[in-house]
């Protein structure tokens, strides 16, 4: 028996080959279609209550799709503006010398720009502490007194 060289044998017709290069470039297509979803509006989903000076505060901002299922969404599909700071990112970072008491984000949607939603964010004012509590001084820490559970006893001796 002749040794047929490799290529011969796993060549298949080439009427067979066209029409499975068809039905995957098809079947690529056609599952997008299938799959894809629509992003109907944007929120801000904050992890923060403010902003801190120098830092990158970041920004987050989820979609919610045409199926009612939620999507983070990032720099990539947004455009961020601010009335003050830059972004790098989802990361808003505001300048040391800033000294206003709150910044509005706008992030608007690349693929579709109708779909704007604008915040106003506070700025943190207290510092943070210079050395935190320790676990056990936190585990330890006594409650303070309810000053309204008095009063209510009071009230409710008369």
């Amino acid at each position: 028996m002749p040794v047929q060289p490799w290529h011969t044998i796993y060549t298949l017709n080439p009427k067979i080959e066209s029409l499975k290069k068809y039905l995957l470039f098809l079947l690529l297509f056609s599952s997008k279609s299938l799959f894809s979803q629509k992003v109907d509006s944007i929120y801000f989903h904050l992890y923060t209550d403010s902003l801190k000076k120098g830092v990158h505060n970041y920004i987050n901002v989820d979609g919610k799709m045409s199926t009612g299922k939620w999507w983070p969404l990032t720099a990539k599909d947004l455009d961020f503006t601010t009335t003050v700071g830059k972004f790098e990112g989802n990361n808003l970072v505001i300048p040391w010398e800033f000294k206003g008491e709150t910044v509005t984000v706008t992030a608007t949607f690349k693929s579709n720009p109708a779909l704007t939603k604008s915040i106003t964010i506070w700025m943190k004012i207290l510092p943070d502490p210079d050395i935190l509590p320790t676990a056990d001084e936190v585990m330890n820490r006594k409650p303070p007194k309810d000053s309204t559970k008095n009063k209510t006893k009071s009230k409710n001796k008369n």
